[in-house]
Order: structure tokens, then C-alpha cells, then sequence
């Protein structure tokens, strides 16, 4: 590898490969050089509350992606009884990412899979509210959105379809 191709990869302080490009507010990247998104930090440690809320607020302001990294975040650093949980959120938030960009068959699947992640968690643990969360509306509107993209064929308003966490349409 030359030299000029290894400076314009981004590399952290332990020389991984890390994408610094500017994102979108859908995770997409951006040219160098243009005003991006503020990214979400990765590897925060959060309390579940500060994980809910946290991923609400990005929800309702249209930004799933970065929804999903704070969920992904509660399901590498939280207990194992709950990665199912965690990883079946990311996945609802980053199906819905997917849906607002336009990919209907990747969106909708990610949709199903996590609304069956979620409700497996909450009947294995039977729990069907933790932290508040009301987890048989969130994968009922999970399979709704993936329907609707499916019919429609097209992208959809990410802040449009931002779920309410703890119940009710945003």
C-alpha cells in the first residue's frame, strides 16, 4: 500500500480503520468537507432510563441511525439477559433507517426481526414494559412501517415514523 492511499483512510489511535467521512442525519455518508450530523460517541456506558430516553429524543428528531447506536451501545455494555432486548431495538431503529433511505426489502426485514426480538425478550422474561417501554406496540408498529413500505415501494419520513418507546404514535 503507498503512503498517499494509507493517509486518506481514517484510522484511530490503535490504527483501526475508522470512517470519519460527515454523515447525514440517516447515517449515510457524506462528501469530506460538508457539515455533517454530529455522530453518537460509541461504547457509552448508559443506564437503561438514559439509553431510552436518549434513543427517544434522536427517534422524534428523525435521526434512527443514531438511535441505533445508542442502542447498540445498552446491548454490548448491558447485562446478557438483556442483549436480546438491546439488539432487537437497534434493530427496529436501524430498520426504520433503512425504510427512510429507501430500502424497502432490507428495511422491512430488519423491522420483523427485531419487532420478533423484542417480543421474545418480553415473553421469555416476562416482562412486556421494561424500563417503560411498551414492547407488543413497538412490534406491532414495527410490522405496520414494514408493511406500509413494503405496499408502498418508496422511502418514509423517519421522524414521521419515529415510534414512541413508551407507548402512542410521536
Amino acid at each position: 500500500m503507498s503512503s498517499t492511499s494509507d493517509t486518506r483512510r481514517d484510522r484511530d489511535t490503535e490504527g483501526r480503520a475508522r470512517n470519519a467521512r460527515p454523515r447525514d442525519g440517516l447515517g449515510r455518508p457524506l462528501p469530506y468537507g460538508t457539515d455533517g450530523v454530529e455522530r453518537q460517541p460509541e461504547g457509552v456506558v448508559r443506564t437503561p432510563e438514559e439509553t431510552v430516553v436518549e434513543a427517544q429524543a434522536l427517534l422524534e428528531d428523525g435521526k434512527p441511525f443514531h438511535a441505533h447506536e445508542v442502542f447498540e451501545d445498552a446491548w454490548k455494555s448491558g447485562p446478557d439477559e438483556e442483549r436480546t432486548l438491546w439488539r432487537g431495538l437497534a434493530q427496529l431503529a436501524v430498520g426504520l433507517t433503512h425504510a427512510a433511505r429507501g430500502n424497502v426489502t432490507g428495511g422491512a426485514r430488519l423491522l420483523r426481526r427485531g419487532a420478533g426480538a423484542v417480543e421474545e425478550w418480553g415473553a421469555d422474561a416476562g416482562r412486556s414494559r421494561p424500563y417503560g417501554m411498551e414492547l407488543a406496540e413497538l412490534a406491532e408498529w414495527a410490522r405496520q412501517l414494514a408493511t406500509a413500505v413494503e405496499d408502498g415501494g418508496a422511502a418514509v419520513g423517519a421522524r414521521e415514523w419515529a415510534p414512541r418507546l413508551r407507548g402512542g404514535k410521536t
